[in-house]
Order: structure tokens, then C-alpha cells, then sequence
């Protein structure tokens, strides 16, 4: 097979009338995935954008500019952050947050330390694909939500115009999904969202005053800075909600770079190494809990522009990171992304959240998962009851261990504890195998 010839190389610098452009295509593939979260868990866009930035330059240096990736809102934590933000408020999730970068420190350390076997041990397909599924299926009924009831109004009551401007947002995220190509194919989720904002202002439903008050620069109103305008609630509902979905991201950032390994033809879990990769995905986290922002994680779409351009210059995505920032620092940025109607996001939410869903699946099917054996079929079963089921802990009066981090400790230790271990892996082992073909 001809080997693919790279139009701009890692440490090559673009053009200057090219640079901006390039840069403007890894904004456009992550924007509207990262403002999405925030905006369905009750924080800031213009944070989260000021942390994908701030938290991809931190990943750029701690990588040692060998791997261009960027990092966006994860949707892995919609359900947890929820959930803390609901009973304890912001300064929680943070908290909650920053734990969840540590956890990824120390296993950045471990892997350098002690390589993969053990990450391979504890996060088989068969564990991961059914929580995946659990994340995404478990935020079905909030983008149901969203799409049909008018949220302005408190109780929210069914609104068929609402409904209407939900069905026409999904129906262009579909065609600009299905039959898109190059790298409109890329930013589905961003032109459904754009194509439902035009309908819904045609429909009457948005107001555009907040637009015209706001300020082109400025600070963004919701930062949130530990000890300055807050200070951090060392919450143990967040350490038992927020801190174990650290483990799915860690396998999903791992799925990344494997992906990225083959798309630039080269190994980047050994060089610069995967403990790298690791510490920079939890320090961009960390960034993000100390002002305000969602988790951070590499994003697959970035991933696509690169696999599609050829460009992997780390110019242009870090040029992205400043523009992200940029964003950031403008309140009418903001204001536009506030009056986005919520059915829009539900319209967008109802592939979204399926699409995330369904990833689970894939990945079981391309291990070969063989169902036939009791002990997968226990396992994977006994995770997507306990996560779409709503199964929960209470411990104590104020701590609530909720189902999607149950269902993930639950499946850890089904699979830790139940003989036959190597079935867990189908016929395509996770990490180690991986790793070594890659080396050869």
C-alpha cells in the first residue's frame, strides 16, 4: 500500500494566510460538542471554551509537541456533573473535577512505571462498551426533554414548536452526517446546530436583545476561580459520582491515541510514551476545575480533520487552542451561544447521546465479544441494568453513589473477580498486542 505523503509534519509551520484557515477547521470540528456540555449541565460555554484551549496548549507542552491533539468538553461526565450540580452545587463539580485529573496523574505515573498490563486487566471491551452504552442511553431522557418541553417555564410543559424545531435540527445533523463529505462530513453536530438556530429564529423563538447588549471583550460571568470567587466544596458525593468516570475516559483517550498512532504512521504510545498523553489530558483537566470549565478529553473529531487534511502541525492545532480562548474572552460570543434554544441542543442530543451509545456497541463487536460465554454475558448484563435501571447507594445521610458509577465499579469487579479472564478481550486485545504491532 503507498504510504500517504503529509502535507505539513508535526514541527512544520504553516503559512501565514494558511495558518488562520487551518486553525479555523480544528475550531469548527470541536465547537459544537464542547459548548454542547456545558450548556446541558449548567456552566459557563465561554469557560469551556477558555479551558478546551488552555487545557490543549498544556497538552501540546506535556507531550513535547510530538502529538497534535485537541481536547474538548467531555461527554462522558454530563450524567455525574449533573447529578453534583443538582445537589451541591458548582464548587463540587469542581472539586469533583480536579480529583478526576489527579486520578489521571497517577495513572500516568503507573503506566510509566509499570507499562499497560494492568490498565488492560481492568478495563476490558467488556467492561467499557457496556458502560459507554450506559452513558450515552442513561442521557436519553434529558435530550427527550430538551426537544419537546418548552424549559423556560417552570413546571416545563410539552411545546409542539418546540418539538417542531427539535425534529428539523436532528433531521440536519442526519444529512450533514449521511451525506456530507470532506470536512463539512466532519462538523455535523455544529452545522445541525447552526441549521436549527436559523429555523427556530424563523419560528419566532429566540431572542436576539442579549445579543446586541453584550460587549465584544470581557470576562466571562461564570468563571470560577478556588479561593478567589469560591471556595472549593470537598464534596464525597462528588469523589463517589465524578471520579470513576475517570477510568472510562482513560480507555477512550487510550482508543485516541491508538486511532492518531494510525492515522500519522507512527507509534505515539511509545514516543512521547502514554503516560505523557495521560498526564496531559488530566493536567488540561485540571485547568478546566480551576476556572470553571467541564473535564477535558481528546476529541475524535479533531482526529478526522487530521486524517483528512494530512496536516499534523502542532502550530495549527495550538492556533486553534488561542482562537478557543479568544472565544472566550467575549461576552457576545457567549450571549449568542445563550440564546440557543434548548430543543436545538435536544434535537442535536437525540443522535449525539445515540451515537455515544452505540460506539459502545462497536467496540464490542470489533473485539468479537462471544456473548455465548456466561461470564460476559453476566457482566455486560449486570452493568446496563444497574445504569439505565437508575440503581444508586446511599451512604449515610449525603452521599449517594448514583447508577452510572455504580454500574462502572460493579462491572471492575465482576470482571476482576470471575474466573476466565482472558474471554473479556474477545479476539482482539485491548492495549498490549496493540502497542506491539504498532512497534514493529
Amino acid at each position: 500500500m503507498k504510504k500517504q505523503r503529509n502535507v505539513l509534519d508535526v514541527r512544520d509551520v504553516p503559512q501565514p494566510a494558511n495558518w488562520l484557515v487551518l486553525s479555523m477547521q480544528h475550531l469548527f470540528a470541536m465547537f459544537g460538542a464542547t459548548i454542547l456540555v456545558p450548556f446541558l449541565v449548567g456552566l459557563d460555554a465561554s469557560v469551556a471554551l477558555m479551558s478546551s484551549g488552555l487545557g490543549t496548549l498544556a497538552y501540546l507542552i506535556i507531550t513535547g509537541g510530538k502529538i497534535p491533539a485537541y481536547l474538548g468538553s467531555s461527554f462522558a461526565f454530563i450524567a455525574p456533573i449533573t447529578a453534583v450540580m443538582t445537589a451541591e452545587g458548582p464548587e463540587a463539580v469542581m472539586f469533583g473535577s480536579f480529583v478526576a485529573g489527579l486520578v489521571y496523574g497517577i495513572v500516568s505515573l503507573l503506566v510509566m512505571a509499570f507499562g499497560t498490563r494492568w490498565l488492560r486487566r481492568v478495563l476490558p471491551p467488556v467492561v467499557v462498551g457496556p458502560v459507554i452504552i450506559v452513558i450515552g442511553l442513561g442521557l436519553a431522557s434529558v435530550a427527550i426533554e430538551m426537544a419537546m418541553y418548552d424549559q423556560t417555564v417552570d413546571p416545563i410543559v410539552y411545546e409542539p414548536t418546540y418539538a417542531l424545531v427539535a425534529l428539523v435540527t436532528l433531521a440536519v445533523t442526519i444529512i450533514a452526517a449521511i451525506f456530507f463529505k470532506g470536512f463539512f462530513a466532519l462538523i455535523p453536530i455544529l452545522i445541525g446546530i447552526v441549521g436549527g438556530y436559523v429555523f427556530a429564529t424563523i419560528m419566532g423563538i429566540i431572542d436576539f436583545q442579549p445579543i446586541l447588549d453584550a460587549n465584544w471583550v470581557g470576562m466571562p460571568e461564570q468563571m470560577l476561580i478556588p479561593f478567589v470567587t469560591y471556595t472549593p466544596n470537598v464534596s464525597l458525593l462528588a469523589l463517589f459520582v465524578i471520579v470513576p468516570v475517570a477510568f472510562v475516559t482513560l480507555a477512550e483517550h487510550i482508543g485516541d491515541q491508538m486511532v492518531l498512532s494510525k492515522v500519522m504512521d507512527r507509534n505515539l504510545l511509545e514516543k512521547p510514551g502514554l503516560h505523557r498523553s495521560i498526564m496531559g489530558d488530566g493536567v488540561a483537566t485540571i485547568i478546566a476545575s480551576c476556572i470553571g470549565g467541564p473535564p477535558n478529553t481528546t476529541y475524535g473529531e479533531n482526529i478526522g480533520v487530521l486524517a483528512i487534511t494530512r496536516i499534523f502541525s502542532i502550530f495549527v492545532v495550538g492556533g486553534a487552542a488561542v482562537l478557543a480562548i479568544l472565544f472566550g474572552f467575549s461576552p457576545k460570543v457567549s450571549a449568542l451561544i445563550g440564546t440557543i434554544p434548548a430543543s436545538v441542543m435536544g434535537g442535536v442530543s437525540i443522535l449525539l447521546f445515540g451515537v455515544i451509545a452505540s460506539s459502545g456497541l462497536r467496540m464490542m463487536i470489533e473485539n468479537n465479544i462471544d456473548f455465548g460465554e456466561k461470564r460476559n454475558l453476566v457482566i455486560s448484563s449486570v452493568i446496563l441494568v444497574l445504569g439505565i435501571g437508575g440503581a444508586f447507594i446511599n451512604i449515610g445521610e449525603h452521599i449517594e453513589v448514583p447508577s452510572m458509577a455504580l454500574a462502572t465499579i460493579v462491572g471492575i469487579f465482576l470482571n476482576l473477580v470471575l474466573p476466565g479472564h482472558e474471554l473479556a478481550y474477545g479476539d482482539k486485545p485491548m492495549f498490549e498486542e496493540t502497542i506491539q504491532d504498532q512497534a514493529s
